[in-house]
């Protein structure tokens, strides 16, 4: 058995270098990847529903029916840049801050 038979099993012959550099990059493609399957699964629906969450808020008006984030149903009786008061029964109103109303309720939805 020759000497170079070895070598090359070894992994001692042939072009080292130009594998190396090869596995580097090869080595980041994977966790690119993933990056990407990160902000398009999960990162990106987050911001649109932040977004639609703010501009929701900034097209709140009083008279509007909303459900707040603790589940409490209510008609807005007065609106500021960080608080609302809701009226939640006749003559019953709360304040809270503007950020944790959750959503606007359709006309046709009965609040009990």
């Amino acid at each position: 058995m020759n000497g170079l038979g070895v070598a090359y099993a070894m992994g001692i012959g042939g072009t080292g270098a130009g594998d190396a550099a090869g596995g580097g990059l090869a080595a980041f493609v994977p966790l690119l990847l993933m990056v990407g399957i990160f902000y398009f699964l999960l990162i990106r629906p987050q911001q649109k529903k932040q977004k639609d969450h703010r501009s929701m808020l900034a097209a709140l008006k009083k008279g509007d029916r909303i459900i707040t984030q603790g589940g409490i149903h209510g008609t807005i009786a007065n609106l500021s840049d960080t608080m609302a008061t809701i009226e939640i029964a006749e003559k019953v109103r709360v304040k809270i801050q503007r950020g944790y109303i959750a959503g606007i309720l359709a006309k046709g939805e009965a609040t009990e």
